[in-house]
């Protein structure tokens, strides 16, 4: 399989790399309340320049969006079209890399609490719950923060 590869906001594999997410979190779609951020996103919030995609693959088989925050590298959507690949595995060493090359000692990002099976790989990576928050009009929490000390 090819390198990961960053992909720059005017890149044509966007559109792959997004395709790529929905097919991912399609899964989701019932079982998370509220749904998932996905839903609302487009090709064009990819192409922000605040954030860093990163895809796997020609056609793309993975996908992760980096947003460096104060302190911590925020993983999200990280999305595999094949889970026996290794391709998760994979992009989250690439996080990893990231966060030390911005100069960062955390890794952070969010599940819902619905996901238990997302969270027992999480867990297995090194990540660990740091809170339980609540989206708005919620009363019950509604999504999980993880974080790994690198």
């Amino acid at each position: 399989m090819d390198e990961a590869r960053k992909l720059s906001p005017d890149s044509p594999e966007m559109v792959n790399a997004f395709e790529v997410m929905r097919a991912a979190f399609a899964g989701m779609e019932g079982r998370i309340d509220p749904p998932s951020s996905l839903a609302a996103m487009t090709v064009e919030d990819l192409r922000d320049p605040t954030i860093e995609v990163w895809v796997l693959g020609k056609p793309v088989v993975g996908t992760v969006v980096l947003t460096p925050k104060r302190q911590v590298l925020y993983v999200g959507k990280l999305a595999v079209a094949d889970r026996r690949r290794g391709v998760g595995r994979r992009l989250m060493t690439l996080a990893e890399e990231r966060a030390r090359a911005l100069g960062l000692d955390w890794l952070e990002l969010e599940s819902r609490v619905e996901l238990v099976e997302v969270h027992a790989v999480f867990k297995t990576l090194g990540f660990h719950e740091v809170i339980r928050t609540t989206h708005a009009g919620y009363t019950r929490p509604t999504s999980i923060t993880f974080r790994k000390k690198l």
